[in-house]
This record gives structure tokens, C-alpha cells and sequence, in this order.
């Protein structure tokens, strides 16, 4: 009877304690995984690859090289030329503007001289002059030296106007050297691909500032 009434209450424990729940069990909402978070959405490809292709020189216009040579003669030929083979359009009315000043001032100075020289030859040889007529007073020494003033002035004038045409042929040249294909105007943005040298944030596209002188 004691053995009887031993095993019914082991069973009877069993069946009690198996519908309690432990109370050292933690209950888990989210279940870790070992996956790698997605990366942030990156720029699409077709737009990096057309960044990258609009910007290799492969892609570029090709522009017709300029040659310095020939952009000397043109300007040696007449000032202004060279620049406009250079395509620098607005250089032409400094050209002009200097070069014609120059020959403007010497031929004035010319005429002056040429003036002064005869009124200094009538003065010494005593012939009638209706200059001298209106400035009796005027001796030989003050129109020599009015000659030799227009004179001076005169070949300063030549002097600079040959030194600006120089410069306009060597401009010519230098900038034929230097020619690149440039747009005017010379600042320019452009679409670019800016990649982080840490490789942690994605390639973003962006505008890149180009500026040539």
C-alpha cells in the first residue's frame, strides 16, 4: 500500500510542476542574426558610368589644334589677325585700338615737324611766310626747337607703336601654344563622380568647377 501511494504522488507532482512555466527563461521579441544590414541605396550605376564616360578624354570633342607659326604670320601680316585665328575675339579691339593710336600719334607728330622744319627754313633764309607774317616775333632758335620736340615725339610714337606690334605677335603666338580647345567662358561646371577614399560611403554624383586662364 506504501509503495502504491508513493508512485501516485510522484506522478501527481510530475503533472502539477509540468504546467508551470520556468521563470529563469527569457523570452525573446527579435532573434539575432548574423546577416549584414543593407547598404544605403547607392547612386545607379548608369548614371556613374555616364559621368565617368563624359568625362574620360576619349569622349571629349576633339578640337583642331592651332599652329603658332602661322598664327605669328597672320598678325605680323596685319595686327588683330593671329587673334582671330586664335578665336580671342575680344583682344582684336585692344589691337587695333593701340596699333591705330600709335601710327595715329606719329603721324600728327609728323605733320608738326614737317610744319616747324619749313617755318625754321623761311625764318633763317628770310622768306616771306604767312605764318611768320602772324608771329613776327618768333626767332629761328624757338622754331628749332619746336622742330626738334615734334621730331622726338614723332619717333617715341613709331618707337611704341612697333613695340605693340610685336607684342600682338608674340600674343598670337603664345596663345596659339597654349590653346586647349577652350570655351569661352573659361569657368565651367561639370558632372562628376566624388568617391570616398575610405571606401565607407557610396560614390555620390556632384558638379565639379573648372576654371582655365
Amino acid at each position: 500500500m506504501k509503495n502504491v501511494l508513493f508512485t501516485f504522488f510522484l506522478l501527481f507532482s510530475g503533472l502539477i510542476f509540468s504546467q508551470i512555466n520556468p521563470r529563469d527563461t527569457i523570452r525573446l521579441e527579435h532573434y539575432a542574426t548574423d546577416s549584414i544590414p543593407a547598404a544605403k541605396p547607392q547612386a545607379p550605376a548608369e548614371v556613374i558610368q555616364k559621368i565617368e564616360k563624359a568625362n574620360t578624354p576619349a569622349s571629349i570633342l576633339k578640337v583642331k589644334k592651332l599652329n603658332p607659326t602661322k598664327a605669328g604670320l597672320y598678325s605680323a601680316v596685319f595686327p588683330g589677325l593671329g587673334q582671330v585665328y586664335n578665336k580671342k575675339y575680344w583682344k582684336v579691339p585692344i589691337v587695333w585700338g593701340a596699333v591705330g593710336t600709335g601710327v595715329g600719334i606719329a603721324i600728327w607728330n609728323q605733320n608738326r615737324y614737317k610744319e616747324y622744319r619749313e617755318y625754321y627754313i623761311a625764318k633763317l633764309n628770310g622768306t616771306p611766310n604767312e605764318f611768320l607774317s602772324q608771329y613776327p616775333n618768333l626767332d629761328a632758335t624757338a622754331l628749332g626747337n619746336a622742330q626738334d620736340r615734334s621730331k622726338r615725339q614723332r619717333d617715341y610714337a613709331i618707337a611704341i607703336t612697333g613695340l605693340i606690334y610685336i607684342l600682338n605677335i608674340v600674343d598670337a603666338v603664345v596663345d596659339a601654344h597654349l590653346y586647349e580647345g577652350r570655351k569661352d567662358p573659361d569657368l565651367t561646371f561639370a558632372p562628376a563622380v566624388i568617391y570616398d577614399d575610405y571606401n565607407i560611403n557610396p560614390p555620390k554624383t556632384g558638379l565639379a568647377l573648372s576654371f582655365r586662364f
